[in-house]
Formats: structure tokens, sequence, C-alpha cells
């Protein structure tokens, strides 16, 4: 079994929005987090890989982050990265098509958050190819409940 913990929280209310930082947001299965930027009160408009949503949530793992901050010499803060859920402990990429939980919410991997250009844009760095493979995960959320930092997250995909 593959565990981690929730080392961080972020969401954004509106595109381009600055993220903000949590202790515990709401999940809603095909909806998004509330108060999120992709949060959907009907579900509608969403988007969509090979059938799955995938803008619902995001994660990323704090060891990418720091580690590129230390071979880049940037102090970027987790925030920057804009995922909603900074991790620890877990491998994200190794949940692409695995169902894992958070605090017995589950969740689907539906593929990877590779960094965009706009990201680079914003950091003002050089981010890729650096971060190919390493820009976290992108979920579809398939139960309702809160998350908060601190909680575990799991997988029984080995």
């Amino acid at each position: 079994m593959a565990s981690g913990q929730i080392t961080g929280i972020y969401i954004a209310p509106k595109k381009g929005a600055n993220m903000s930082g949590h202790q515990q947001v709401s999940v809603r299965a095909g909806k998004g987090i509330e108060g999120d930027r992709f949060f959907s009160n009907t579900g509608k408009n969403r988007s969509n890989y090979k059938g799955q949503p995938d803008w619902e949530i995001t994660l990323i793992e704090s060891e990418v982050i720091t580690a590129f901050n230390q071979d880049t010499g940037n102090k970027f803060h987790d925030s920057d990265f804009r995922r909603n859920l900074v991790t620890e402990g877990i491998r994200l990429n190794d949940l692409v098509g695995k169902t894992f939980q958070i605090k017995g919410v589950t969740f689907y991997g539906v593929q990877l958050c590779e960094p965009c250009a706009g990201l680079q844009k914003r950091l003002a760095v050089k981010i890729l190819p650096a971060l190919v493979g390493k820009g976290g995960l992108r979920a579809q959320i398939r139960g309702n409940g809160l998350v908060a930092v601190g909680d575990s997250i799991s997988s029984s995909a080995d």
C-alpha cells in the first residue's frame, strides 16, 4: 500500500487569481473543491480527458517542489505551482488510472498534470522541460467530504 499525507491546500476563486492556503476544504463528487475556480455546481462545462473529468482537483508532490527549488536556486512557495493539494511521501505518477483515498473520500487519478507555458510565464523562470513528468496529478473526486492538512493519502495500488 502506498501512502503519504497532505501538507498544503490551495485554491483560487477565479482564473488568474492568487492561490490562497487553507487548513481544510470541502470536496464534492463531480463538482470540485468548494470555492475553487474550477468548482461547478452542475458539473457541466468541465474539462474531460478520455471521458473522465480532470479539473476537479490537482495534486503535486512537495518533494518535487523542494528539488526544483534546490536545483534552480529559487524559493518558490508551494502555492506558486498552482495545484490544489501538496502531498508528501507518495508518488503521484503511480496513481494515474488508480483510485486513492484521502480521509475516507475516494478520488481517481485521471492524468498527469503537466506544467504549461502559462505557469512558466507566471513564475518567470524556465520550468520546461525540468518539470515534465513531475508536475503533479489531475484527479476526479468520487465522494463528498472534508480534506485537511495532515490527512493521510493512500492507495492500494502498488
